[in-house]
This record gives structure tokens, C-alpha cells and sequence, in this order.
């Protein structure tokens, strides 16, 4: 079990010490990240390993609502799969799988009401969690508010990606500026300067999925 200890360094480089923990789940994200933007379906399986690693890690850093987050994520991740693979004939771009496609005004209100209203809640949780279960979080939660808007609206962006909606990667870049501060602050630096890569990723997987959405039009008889 020392592999998914956060003590337990592989390498260290410019005095920054690397855990095993940290590295695996980050080279798994970034991996995991990029194929979604390309609209890969590997992103998923990868995207398994990665929520796994950070799960413990999170829960060491006392970033409670992360932690949680990742649970949702490996449940996401298996749903992800199985939509992409599975979409009804309607839904069907020229490779069999899911099309990427837009999301009505009236939904993307909605959503950002949730996000909103689902801060403020899963903030106050955060905040109180090591006086609710003490022998669980011996800690108090870090940055409870912020780290609640991250893991909220990475629900939000999470569910979108899944329908294989382009807005997901607006989502996302918001979530991963908020986040890369957030690791930066908790100073487990190599997750934050993925999240800063993230930020350019999701920007070209917006790109490339307007682009990809254009072409149906372009392909159309």
C-alpha cells in the first residue's frame, strides 16, 4: 500500500519531491484528457485509472470535496464509455459513435443554477465535515468554497461530456483555472501545473469539437 501513499516519493527534481501517487495520476490524467478532446473513447478506461490514484491523494491533501469528486468520476468514467459506444441511430456520427452536438439555452440556464445553489451547499459540508465525522476527516477542509466550486461545476462539465456536448470544454476551462490555483496553494505542484495544461487542452477540445460539430453540415447530401 505505499504506492498510494503521498510519503512515499518516486523521484525528486528542482527540490520538489514526487510521490508515486501523484506522478502515475497525473501521467494518467493528462493522457486521459487529451483523448477527450480529440473525442477519443480511450479517454474513459484511462480517465479509470487516473480518478482511482487521485481519490488518495486528495484525501491526504484534506481536499475533501476532490476526494468525493473522484467517486463520481469513476461512475462517470463507465457511463462515458458506455454512451459514447452506445448512441441511438439519431445520435450516430460516421465512426458508430456518439455525435457531438449543442446544448438548448434552456439547459445551459439550468445548469449554471445548479452549479451556483450546489457551491453553497457542498461548501458548507466541506467546511463542517471534520466536526460531523472527526475520526474520518481529523483535518479541517481546505478552501472549502473553492474547492466546492471545482468539484460541482467538474459534475457540471463531467455530465455535459458525457451527452458529448461542446459547452463541456467552456466548463472546463473555468474549472481547471479555479483548480490549478487551488493544488498550486496545497502545494502538490505537479497536479498544478497539469491543470494549467488542462486549460490549453480544453480550449482546443472546444475548438476541435465546434469543428467536429460543423462537419456533420459540411457532410450532409
Amino acid at each position: 500500500m505505499d504506492f498510494f501513499d503521498i510519503n512515499k516519493i518516486f523521484f525528486t527534481t528542482l527540490g520538489y519531491p514526487m510521490s508515486y501517487l501523484e506522478f502515475f495520476g497525473t501521467v494518467a490524467g493528462a493522457v486521459a484528457v487529451w483523448l477527450s478532446a480529440k473525442g477519443n473513447i480511450w479517454s474513459w478506461p484511462i480517465g479509470l485509472i487516473n480518478v482511482t490514484l487521485f481519490f488518495f491523494l486528495f484525501y491526504q491533501v484534506q481536499l475533501y470535496p476532490d476526494m468525493f469528486l473522484q467517486v463520481f468520476f469513476f461512475i462517470t468514467n463507465l457511463m462515458g464509455w458506455w454512451r459514447w459506444t452506445h448512441p441511438a441511430k439519431v445520435e450516430e456520427d460516421r465512426k458508430h459513435e456518439l455525435k457531438v452536438s449543442y446544448m438548448s439555452r434552456k439547459w445551459l440556464v439550468v445548469f449554471l443554477v445548479i452549479g451556483i445553489v450546489g457551491t453553497f451547499v457542498f461548501g458548507l459540508l466541506a467546511k463542517n465535515l471534520h466536526e460531523i465525522f472527526p475520526s474520518l476527516f481529523g483535518k479541517p477542509s481546505a478552501f472549502p468554497f473553492a474547492d466546492s466550486f471545482v468539484t460541482v461545476m467538474s459534475i457540471v462539465a463531467t455530465y455535459l461530456m458525457v451527452q458529448k456536448k461542446v459547452e463541456c470544454w467552456a466548463v472546463w476551462i473555468l474549472v481547471d483555472a479555479v483548480a490549478c490555483s487551488l493544488y498550486f496553494m496545497k502545494e502538490i505542484k505537479l497536479v498544478g501545473v497539469e491543470y494549467v495544461a488542462f486549460c490549453f487542452i480544453a480550449a482546443f477540445g472546444l475548438w476541435n469539437w465546434i469543428k467536429e460539430n460543423r462537419s456533420y453540415q459540411t457532410n450532409e447530401p
